[in-house]
């Protein structure tokens, strides 16, 4: 099965089914199943982004400590890449705009917490994320830039 780093507390995110669109540097052509490896890094300082804080407190996580690194913690589907356009500058609306379909989406005005999970620069990418299914344990894993091959332990 594909896998994808992310680091903490965005893998989390993920997991918990709050982030659904993962934002990269770059695109991909992989489509289906995919694995959410949370990395060994922890950005301590997103952990106190108000809209991050609260979804990580609704689901009872009180600290950073206390987030899994190092580790496979979820498996969903890879759907869908979105391309990230600002047409009017960092402070305007925010396109996205489908690789797969050709839809187009778009955020103006009061930006979704969606928005606040991810870096929706200009020439970004979102990749779509769903049918998202924490695991039970975290399964102990070395990540790998790029996506890489994760042989999962039955």
């Amino acid at each position: 099965m594909k896998a994808v780093t992310i680091i903490q507390p965005w893998a989390t995110l993920v997991a918990l089914r709050v982030k659904t669109l993962e934002t990269r540097s770059w695109a991909t052509k992989h489509r289906g199943a995919i694995a959410i490896h949370a990395g060994q890094k922890v950005d301590k300082e997103a952990c106190l982004i108000p809209q991050i804080r609260e979804a990580l407190l609704k689901h009872g996580i009180n600290d950073w400590s206390e987030l899994p690194t190092g580790a496979v913690i979820a498996k969903g589907n890879l759907n869908d890449v979105w391309t990230i356009e600002r047409p009017y500058g960092d402070e305007g609306i925010v396109e996205r705009l489908s690789i797969d379909t050709g839809w187009t989406n778009v955020w103006g005005g009061y930006m979704p917490n969606e928005y606040h999970f991810g870096d929706y620069s200009d020439g970004r990418f979102a990749w779509q994320l769903d049918d998202v299914v924490q695991l039970q344990e975290p399964v102990p894993a070395k990540g790998q830039l790029s996506l890489w091959n994760w042989e999962e332990v039955r």
